[in-house]
């Protein structure tokens, strides 16, 4: 009997069914080569369908089980909202079983892709079809794989960086025994206050002085609308209070001061190294794992009376090259010369200059330069120039620049933050951010004009009303802009028919003056060369 015979008969109607090649082609073969490679694509969108059509219909029915059922718990996890959304994604030990979830599923998948054509095929396909398939499979595999193995990394990437720079837990005021954050962390809370210090530390700096907090910058936030003011602080600020029921104030009752505004020891920007040097180990609490920065936040958020500072962040500036290279550069414009090294004091001229010019984009280097840059200028000026990069860095780092850069700025971020905002309120954070980005900063400088400024004996009182007022005045300015964008005004047509088109957003040019008296800083940062 031939291999293409008809089963042998033998007792009665029994038949014994063909072996070898022959019973291969009956329980595989479904069609043409061309249907087999149709349905391969569709058993690639939906994982199973084609082993099912293939006559494994176990196989194939698990396989669309478990997609059917992944999916659905993705619907769940969406339908919980954006909040429990961003939770889980700030969560360390979630996004490390998300990618390795994502690579065993990669794997999988794969393999399910290769199964296909190969239940699919013909009983004997040509050697042409089998390179067709193969290459069918290759690409499918990789359409599939790849965004899941880079899917993979972010999420590792994310959560070791999350797990690098983000605590535990809420911080714990003494006596608290609170121990978990709630779901709305602020929700009887107007404003949340995070007190921004920029310093040196190692590279070109003794390690034994410790941070040096060159840059004192607060943040405060209003939570339903995102608008935000800037507070600038000059380094030398003398007599930094402290509140009567803080514990520091029994050391420093008339401020951080030795009673001599001029003494460098006492300036705003010693304040970070020398306190904890002075007061006993664990007095502002067992839960203070940075006594520095919490004396800062203590006592600059007493000196704008805006209370203790909710977060600290230190950004060490000896990182922050690699962060503004990761996220490609910013554009800033320069309004003067603005010096690249160099010495007042000790009469050692720059080495460079950035020249006067509009919408420059600056590497690392010269973006911290032009933050940093002083030779012949004054420290308020650098004040200004410092909030121009925070304001670039806010409006520039849109999120198509993240993704692309994504691992590189969590690798840069890791190097140069350092902070106490605890991972439980980082998905309030981010809605909070989402918030800011839709408003315009505003800013205050304290300097010789501004409530009666002067470093070495500020004029507390007089601050904390420049504060009172520069948040509302922030408030209503932004409350304006939301209303131009949002009103239709009517405009002439050719015929003098009156018709309605949408009305542009205040003009950055716009007299601050006319508006608001805090520094709008898409005005201030615009280009007005000097002349």
């Amino acid at each position: 009997m031939t291999a293409n015979s008809p089963g042998r008969r033998i007792a009665g109607n029994d038949v014994v069914e063909p072996t070898g090649q022959a019973r291969r082609a009956i329980g595989t073969a479904h069609g043409s080569f061309s249907g087999s490679l149709g349905w391969t694509v569709l058993g690639t969108l939906i994982p199973g369908l084609g082993l099912w059509h293939a006559r494994r219909r176990v196989l194939g029915g698990l396989v669309m089980g478990l997609w059917l059922a992944i999916l659905a718990g993705l619907g769940v996890l969406a339908s919980g909202g954006t909040q429990r959304l961003a939770a889980l994604a700030v969560d360390p030990t979630v996004l490390t079983m998300f990618a390795v979830a994502l690579l065993v599923g990669a794997i999988g998948w794969v393999v399910v892709i290769a199964m296909s054509p190969l239940a699919l095929r013909p009983a004997q396909p040509s050697l042409g079809q089998r390179a067709a398939g193969a290459g069918l499979v290759t690409l499918l595999a990789l359409a599939v794989a790849a965004p899941m193995a880079v899917g993979a990394q972010y999420a590792y990437t994310t959560a070791n960086f999350l797990s690098t720079v983000f605590g535990e837990s809420v911080p714990l005021e003494p006596g608290s025994s609170e121990s978990a954050a709630p779901v709305d962390p602020w929700a009887n809370k107007p404003r949340i206050n995070v007190l921004i210090i920029g310093g040196d530390s190692g590279t070109n700096r003794d390690v034994s002085l410790g941070l040096r907090a060159d840059a004192v910058m607060w943040a405060s936030i209003d939570t339903k609308t995102g608008d935000t003011t800037l507070f600038s602080l000059p380094r030398q600020t003398a007599r930094i209070p402290f509140p009567a029921d803080s514990p520091l104030h029994r050391y420093y009752p008339y401020g951080f001061t030795d009673g001599n505004g001029s003494n460098a020891e006492y300036f705003l920007n010693a304040m970070y190294n020398n306190v904890p040097l002075r007061i006993p180990q664990g007095l502002l609490g067992p839960r203070v794992s940075n006594v520095g920065a919490q004396v800062m936040k203590i006592g600059v958020g007493e000196a704008l009376g805006l209370g203790t500072a909710d977060y600290f962040v230190v950004v060490n500036m000896d990182g922050f090259k690699e962060f503004i290279n990761a996220l490609g550069g910013v554009t800033l414009n320069v309004n003067y010369r603005i010096p690249i090294g160099g010495k007042s004091s000790e009469g050692v001229p720059p080495d460079d200059w950035i020249e006067v010019g509009p919408s420059q984009h600056m590497d690392g280097r010269k973006a911290l330069w032009y933050a940093r840059g002083r030779y012949s200028l004054d420290d308020y000026s650098r004040m200004e120039r410092q909030r121009c990069v925070i304001n670039a860095v806010v409006e520039q780092a849109n999120p198509t620049t993240v993704l692309t850069r994504f691992e590189k700025i969590a690798s840069a971020g890791k190097k140069i933050i350092l902070t106490d905002v605890p991972r439980k309120v980082l998905p309030n954070l981010l809605d909070l951010a989402f918030k800011v980005k839709d408003t315009k900063l505003h800013s205050v400088v304290f300097k010789p004009g501004v409530a009666g400024w002067v470093s070495s004996n500020p004029d507390w009182d007089a601050v904390r009303k420049r504060v009172t007022q520069a948040l509302k005045e922030t408030a209503k300015s932004n409350a304006k802009a939301q209303e131009a964008e949002e009103t239709p005004t009517p405009s002439v047509s050719v015929s003098g028919t009156p018709s309605k088109s949408p009305k542009a957003s205040a003009s950055p040019s716009t007299s601050p003056s006319a508006t608001t008296k805090t520094d709008d800083l898409s005005d201030s940062c615009a280009y007005h060369p000097e002349k």
